[in-house]
């Protein structure tokens, strides 16, 4: 079975001395075999597949609701749904002033991919078995640098992050939905309730814009490149 995204990770890994295993999330309707299926959120099962488990998250083990439409197994709440999770952010957990600024977060991002797949595959990239359609790294910033450079290195056109939201909808529901890669912070209840260390950035790569990172890294100096500095810069300095 070809599997190359598993030897292109690696030169990732190398390169950068990444410590955390580079995440693979895959949508799909096939039979999934392995992978863990407990209850469990999206923003817990990155965190635990960055130290190597998998998982399989369908709307009926995904435990929290707002990751289950974020990520488009369940439909967007409407109603009496809609009128708990606004009281919930802004009484609750305090993200958001009211319901107004709550309302341009969903409305001002994109959309979340509703009825894309019945299942999510997160698992660490070196043991997945399909192509993933991201591949997330939590990293440092300065690892969180080196990669936005690779992945610009060719075409030079600049990020279009989101960087708020709920970690589900800016980790993986974004750049699944534009396909553009993104840097996020992830949100504070994610990062609190999942006790990610506190210098944890996400950067998602649609695995389609994996091939020209990779052959970027020998020819950028964000890579394996070295610099080299002219004598009459060397002299200015």
């Amino acid at each position: 079975m070809d599997a190359r995204w598993k030897e292109e990770v690696s030169v990732l890994v190398r390169v950068l001395g990444l410590e955390n295993k580079p995440v693979a999330v895959t949508f799909t309707n096939e039979p999934v075999e392995s992978g863990g299926r407990e209850k469990i959120s999206f923003c817990r099962a990155l965190k635990r597949a960055a130290d190597g488990e998998s998982f399989v998250i369908e709307a009926g083990n995904s435990a929290c609701p707002g990751g289950s439409w974020h990520c488009g197994l369940t439909k967007p709440p409407a109603g009496e749904g809609m009128r708990f999770i606004q009281d919930f952010l802004t009484r609750g957990e305090k993200l958001t002033h009211s319901i107004v600024s709550f309302h341009r977060m969903q409305a001002l991002g994109s959309p979340p991919p509703t009825g894309l797949a019945d299942r999510v595959l997160v698992g660490p990239v070196e043991g997945a078995s399909l192509r993933p359609d991201l591949v997330v790294f939590l990293v440092n910033p300065e690892q969180a640098c080196r990669l936005v450079t690779l992945d610009h290195y060719w075409d030079g056109i600049p990020l279009q992050v989101e960087l708020t939201g709920a970690l589900c909808h800016s980790a993986i529901a974004y750049p699944v939905v534009t396909g553009r890669t993104n840097v996020t912070f992830g949100d504070w209840t994610a990062r609190r309730m999942q006790k990610y260390p506190q210098d944890v950035v996400f950067v998602s790569l649609p695995y389609e814009r994996m091939a020209n990172l990779v052959a970027a890294v020998p020819k950028c100096s964000a890579g394996d490149a070295p610099l080299e500095i002219p004598r009459e810069i060397e002299e200015h300095l």
